[in-house]
């Protein structure tokens, strides 16, 4: 007769040796798709480098090349580093040590390679208000060029607004959609999605008619209510969908429990769906914030211009004079949409659509 044994010893897997085999494989994948999205990014983060190091380097007698080369040469190394080496560490206070470290180490060697020719002189236009004026030479048709802070004041105050209205209108309407039947939902919906098909360019001589006609044309007033007008349509589907995925069973709880439609509706759904006004109350920030073509199509006055058009007439104006000077306005131009965006990426990377119901 023969004998079954029954010791499986030699026939079970090393879960411990499967577990590491894993962990090394998961890394490597991941290196190889970090290592690729930094390498098709560098073409696009170079012209950024490049600004930057212009704005805190360039003279009226102009910046070398090897200036902009060398700090390439320390920037780029040390972005590539610190996304291959954050794949290694899970915990959140070790990437922050990695990120200081990185940071403080890149700003020793970039001191190192071209430490003698770093100021901040250029950045004078932020407390001299007449720098452009001086640095135009005589007097151009368009007289007196303002402030650089009352064009940030502006900027601040049109994309600020503008978020508020598109993230208000758009919650309250995706709610709506997403809870509501009424007749004419699907044709809205479907108008919704056929609105924001059409390319904006096609509309300014129609909106320019309607601010003239209005009285709205060279105001703030109506460049908002034109760049709301036309992000509220992506926005209201986008909110809806954020809703849709929200199940109606807790919100029905709330109500069976004695709360109102309103109480469950700001105490229980919107909880859930703040990811999503989050996006677009950033996207409609930085649509606000970095808008060229209607303010300067509806703009006229210098005392409304915004961060756009102040920088297309800097460098207009300068370019030939002084780029050093453009490349920091550049700098500050795109600071407030970088922080936004370096404060809010962490919610904005974790954003997840639910299904859309039709």
């Amino acid at each position: 007769m023969a004998v079954v044994s029954l010791d499986s010893s030699a026939t079970a897997p090393d879960w411990d040796a499967l577990a590491r085999r894993g962990r090394r494989r998961r890394l490597w994948w991941n290196s190889v798709l970090v290592g690729f999205l930094i390498t098709v990014s560098v073409p696009i983060l170079l012209p950024y480098f490049w600004m930057f190091t212009i704005s805190v380097s360039a003279r009226t007698g102009g910046v070398e090349s090897a200036v902009l080369w060398r700090a390439v040469a320390v920037l780029v190394p040390a972005v590539v580093v610190y996304g291959l080496l954050r794949l290694l560490l899970e915990e959140r206070r070790q990437r922050i040590l990695l990120a200081l470290a990185v940071a403080l180490a890149a700003a020793l060697a970039l001191w190192l390679a071209v430490g003698d020719q770093l100021h901040l002189a250029n950045y004078r236009f932020l407390w001299n208000p007449n720098l452009v004026e001086e640095l135009r030479g005589p007097a151009t048709a368009r007289g007196q060029f303002p402030w650089v802070w009352d064009a940030f004041a502006n900027s601040l105050m049109l994309a600020t607004v503008q978020t508020v209205l598109v993230l208000t209108v758009s919650t309250l309407a995706g709610y709506y959609l997403s809870r509501f039947q009424f007749p004419g939902r699907a044709g809205f919906l479907q108008g919704l999605l056929v609105l924001h098909a059409f390319p904006a360019m096609t509309l300014v001589i129609p909106i320019f008619l309607l601010m003239y006609w209005s009285g709205l044309l060279d105001t703030l007033t109506g460049v908002i209510l034109v760049i709301a007008t036309l992000e509220l349509p992506f926005s209201i589907f986008v909110m809806k969908g954020f809703f849709d995925a929200v199940p109606w069973d807790i919100e029905m709880s709330a109500m069976t429990d004695g709360a109102t439609r309103r109480q469950a509706f700001i105490q229980v759904v919107l909880p859930q769906v703040k990811v999503g006004m989050l996006a677009v109350g950033v996207f409609a920030f930085i649509k606000g914030w970095e808008e060229y073509v209607f303010v300067r199509t509806l703009l006229f006055e210098k005392s409304n211009w915004v961060m756009s058009l102040y920088i297309f007439y800097v460098s207009e104006d300068i370019m030939g004079v002084d780029y050093g000077i453009v490349a920091a306005v550049a700098v500050f131009y795109i600071l407030p949409s970088l922080l936004l965006y370096l404060f809010c990426q962490k919610f904005l990377v974790q954003m997840t659509l639910g299904g859309i119901k039709g």
